[in-house]
C-alpha cells in the first residue's frame, strides 16, 4: 500500500515541478528566445503586404467598361463596342470571347489605342457567344464588364434578309421614278394650260383693239352709200 501510495505521489511531485517551471520570474524568461507566438511569421507578413498592395492597385485601376453592345452581326463576324468613364485614362482593352456552355476561351488584347470597338472574326453561324470587355490603364486592368450574350445568324437567313433589302430598295427606286414621271407630266400640263391661257388673252386683246376701227369703217361705208348731193348744194330732183 505504501508503494502504491508512493508511486501515486511521484507524479504529483513532478506535476508541481512543472508548475514551478512555468511560474518563473520574468527576468529568467526574458533571457530565453521568444516563442512562436511572440510576433507574426514571415509568411503571414508577406501575405498581409500582398493584400495591401493588391488593394492599392485595385483602387487605382480603371472601372469596368459600360454599355457593351454587339452590332453589325453577321454569320461569321460581329463588332463589339463599349464606353468608359470620362475621367479615366485608358490605353487599351482586353476582350474575352467564348462559346456558350464551352470552356474554350479566346482572348484579344490591344494597347496604345483609344478605340472603343473591336471586330470579332471566324465566328460560327447559328452559335451563341459570350463576351466580356476589360479596360487597360497604366495601373493595370479593370474588372470584367457584364457578360453580353449574342447569337450569330444563319447564312441562309442573312442572304434572305439581304435579298429582301435589295427588293425593297428596287421597289423604292421604282416608286421614286414613277413619282418623278408623274411630277414631270403635271408640270408639262400646267405649262400647256398656261400657254393656252396666254394665247387666248393675247387674241382677245387684239380683237378688242380692232373693234373701234371696224366701227369707223362701217360708218364711212354707210355714208358713202347714202344719196349723193348736187354740186350746187341742193338735192337732185327727178323729173316726172
Amino acid at each position: 500500500m505504501q508503494a502504491a501510495r508512493g508511486g501515486a505521489g511521484r507524479p504529483g511531485r513532478e506535476g508541481r515541478g512543472l508548475e514551478r517551471e512555468c511560474e518563473r520570474s520574468p527576468g529568467v524568461g526574458a533571457a530565453m528566445p521568444p516563442g512562436p507566438c511572440a510576433w507574426p511569421p514571415r509568411a503571414a507578413l508577406r501575405l498581409w503586404l500582398g493584400c495591401v498592395c493588391f488593394a492599392l492597385v485595385q483602387a487605382d485601376s480603371p472601372s469596368a467598361p459600360v454599355n457593351v453592345t454587339v452590332r453589325h452581326l453577321k454569320a461569321n463576324s460581329a463588332v463589339v463596342s463599349w464606353d468608359v468613364l470620362e475621367d479615366e485614362v485608358v490605353i487599351g482593352f482586353a476582350i474575352s470571347q467564348q462559346k456558350k456552355d464551352v470552356r474554350m476561351l479566346r482572348f484579344i488584347q490591344e494597347v496604345n489605342t483609344t478605340t472603343r470597338s473591336c471586330a470579332l472574326w471566324d465566328l460560327e453561324e447559328d452559335t451563341e457567344y459570350i463576351v466580356h470587355v476589360q479596360a487597360i490603364s497604366i495601373q493595370g486592368q479593370s474588372p470584367a464588364s457584364e457578360p453580353v450574350l449574342f447569337k450569330t445568324p444563319r447564312e441562309a437567313e442573312k442572304m434572305a434578309s439581304k435579298n429582301k433589302d435589295e427588293v425593297t430598295m428596287k421597289e423604292m427606286g421604282r416608286n421614286q421614278q414613277l413619282r418623278t414621271g408623274e411630277v414631270l407630266i403635271i408640270v408639262v400640263v400646267l405649262f400647256m394650260w398656261a400657254g393656252v391661257i396666254a394665247l387666248f388673252c393675247r387674241q382677245y386683246d387684239i380683237i378688242k383693239d380692232n373693234e373701234p376701227n371696224n366701227n369707223k369703217e362701217k360708218t364711212k361705208s354707210a355714208s358713202e352709200t347714202s344719196t349723193p348731193e348736187h354740186q350746187g348744194g341742193g338735192l337732185l330732183r327727178s323729173k316726172i
